[in-house]
């Protein structure tokens, strides 16, 4: 497994945004299908020792993905993606919100935007997320966004790893 792959974690608090960049060693098609299809979401997007289970994913514009990530003792944390743009293999956008079980929202939310590119089969995904208040992104922060989100990238790392192996 790629060990020297490129990684920045950005937290821009005037601006309510946080910018990731991160290289990983498959080519464009996987990375992009780790990051939409429900049994590739699920197997790497909640830190350990948390999993993630999606309810649904309707991976079209006007389309939405209900997920938790679950903690060992069964805690459930609820979000809702409703996805607002889409170009295949290039760029999607979404805007998450946390929600209860029942799919109710709590505002305010923040808007994702992702971006992937390819070289040498290398994959290279930007994220920017523009959180609605100054509040959320504090609360994004002070929940463990960031070591969350490292932990996750190691997961698919793993991941593509043993898909690239099978």
């Amino acid at each position: 497994m790629e060990t020297n792959l490129f990684f920045e974690f950005t937290v821009n608090k005037p601006q309510k945004t946080v910018y990731i960049a991160r290289e990983f060693a498959a080519e464009l098609p996987l990375v992009w299908d780790a990051f939409t299809k429900k049994e590739l979401l699920d197997q790497w997007v909640a830190p350990k020792p948390w999993s993630a289970k999606t309810k649904y994913i309707n991976f079209e514009v006007g389309g939405r993905r209900f997920y938790a990530m679950v903690s060992p003792e069964g805690m459930e944390r609820w979000s809702v993606q409703e996805y607002t743009s889409i170009t295949p293999k290039t760029n999607f956008k979404m805007y998450n919100t946390f929600a209860d079980a029942e799919e109710n929202r709590e505002l305010p939310g923040s808007a994702w935007e992702y971006n992937f590119s390819e070289q040498n089969g290398i994959t290279k995904v930007h994220i920017t997320i523009v959180n609605e208040s100054l509040t959320r992104l504090e609360k994004m922060i002070e929940m463990g966004f960031e070591p969350g989100f490292k932990m996750s990238i190691e997961n698919l790392d793993h991941l593509l790893a043993s898909l690239l192996n099978t």
